[in-house]
């Protein structure tokens, strides 16, 4: 055994000086030095192996060691290189499809179903009325040196001790009770289980030389909850919770189809119409097709006997809206424009900053007001690669923009609020293309190409949302 291994030690020293002789020794070394790296790399890749990301100062990423490539790109900035046909798709008649191409815009979140189950919250109610009016001389003894007096309201519920309401219709009274002095504001101090809320006056009323009364307060009169107010021994206060509610919707599947014969392909033509030109008129038609489900579809499945299959219809983001806003087509003025500004930015906790969609009757209205210093509308913005003209008020700015799809679904003088902020969608099929071999598989001599999207839109926050409807038929 240990002669065989130095005939072979012996054959392979030969064989090297015969190399050398042959080659040079610096030949053999650079030879070696390429088999040693083909061993090390072992596919043959010729990416550098030790290029890698690290975080910069400030969140960023860093390539060291090697070049940037679109797999370093892709885990450092996922969102920086995008696909092909993405690109091509928020370029297409942006203006027509603004729906679609806000949610385009916003990124969409993976769904694993063509179900969508998800969560939408709102917020605790901030307003009731009194149930039943309330007579200044009645009192239910005194807390200290105010006198308690127990209302009755629409919703006793909302209220809890500790916090205060504002009664912005009633006066209130100075520290002597006599000269009113703002509005009155009231204190709660509990809940009555048999109904009505004991409260006392913040700023009350004197009667009879006795300070603190409740004033009287008709029926209807508006309360506004307002802030806590503890003393400076509490620790606790009511509790509060807030649940959110399931909804579900469903993914419609939206596709378009494109063809082009082969001798179409080749025949002269006068103008450069080809197969490029023909995709992106089918990509129009079905992104118009898109925004009109997503603004007014009907959530359902259906069944389809011919092809034994079931079809899911996705629901439009028209019946989530949480808010109304009804307009007279009649006395349409600057007052309606600031009236719908106050309802779309107040109550609902949303962005100061929402998009107003409308067919081209409510837009027409809007565009024959006399505007002044309280409510403008001069500037144009583009924004999500759409143009609008912006309409500033003291409530928050609109983002209007007419569309004819309200139109086209009998909502000519109808629009919509939305809060840019609180819109999602949903894909369980992202778009895409995919192209068709029909020649090989025998079925016709054609060049064809299908696009496909699996996807719907959810309102997450629906009172951030509001429907804009006309009254008047005249």
């Amino acid at each position: 055994m240990n002669q065989l291994k130095q005939q072979i030690i012996s054959l392979f020293g030969r064989a090297i000086e015969w190399l050398i002789n042959k080659y040079g020794i610096y030949t053999i070394i650079a030879m070696a030095a390429i088999v040693l790296w083909w061993i090390i790399a072992g596919d043959g890749d010729v990416t550098m192996a030790s290029a890698a990301l690290i975080a910069g100062t400030n969140g960023g990423k860093h390539v060291v060691g090697g070049p940037l490539t679109t797999s370093l790109a892709n885990e450092g900035s996922p969102e920086l290189l995008r696909n092909e046909i993405d690109e091509r798709i928020v370029r297409i008649r942006p203006m027509s499809t603004p729906i679609d191409q806000l949610s385009r815009y916003a990124g969409a979140r993976t769904s694993g179903s063509m179900v969508v189950d998800y969560y939408s919250v709102d917020t605790k109610p901030t307003e009731t009325t009194l149930s039943e009016a309330h007579d200044e001389e009645d009192t239910d003894g005194k807390s200290g040196k105010f006198h308690v007096a127990t209302i009755y309201t629409d919703r006793d519920d909302i209220f809890e001790p500790s916090e205060t309401i504002l009664v912005p219709e009633v006066q209130g009274y100075d520290e002597k009770g006599i000269n009113f002095e703002g509005a009155l504001v009231l204190y709660v101090l509990s809940k009555d289980e048999l109904g009505g809320i004991k409260v006392i006056a913040v700023n009350g009323k004197s009667i009879s030389g006795n300070a603190n009364y409740v004033p009287s307060l008709h029926q209807g009169c508006k309360l506004i909850r307002m802030g806590r107010a503890a003393s400076e021994l509490d620790v606790q206060t009511a509790q509060f919770e807030a649940l959110p509610i399931k909804k579900q919707n469903n993914c419609q599947i939206f596709k378009a189809q494109v063809e082009q014969s082969t001798f179409q392909k080749i025949a002269n033509k006068e103008v450069g119409w080809n197969f490029t030109d023909q995709e992106e008129v089918a990509i129009i038609d079905m992104r118009l097709g898109m925004e009109k489900s997503f603004l007014f579809g009907t959530k359902a499945r259906i069944h389809d006997a011919t092809k034994r299959e079931d079809i899911l219809l996705t629901g439009g983001i028209w019946n989530q809206a949480g808010k109304d806003f009804k307009y007279d087509k009649n006395t349409f003025d600057t007052n309606t424009i600031i009236d719908l500004c106050r309802d779309a930015f107040t109550a609902n906790a949303g962005s100061n900053r929402k998009i107003l969609i409308g067919g081209t009757g409510l837009i027409e209205l809007i565009n024959k007001l006399d505007y002044n210093k309280v409510i403008t509308a001069n500037d144009t913005v583009t924004k999500w690669g759409i143009d609008f003209t912006e309409l500033r008020s003291k409530f928050g700015t609109l983002y209007v923009l007419h569309s004819e799809v309200f139109d086209q679904c009998g909502h000519y003088n109808d629009g919509f609020v939305i809060d840019p902020e609180y819109i999602t969608k949903y894909c369980h099929v992202p778009f895409h293309a995919e192209k068709l071999d029909l020649r090989k598989s025998g079925v016709r001599n054609t060049d064809a190409i299908v696009v496909t999207e699996a996807s719907c839109l959810v309102l997450r926050y629906p009172q951030a949302h509001m429907r804009v409807t006309q009254t008047s038929l005249a």
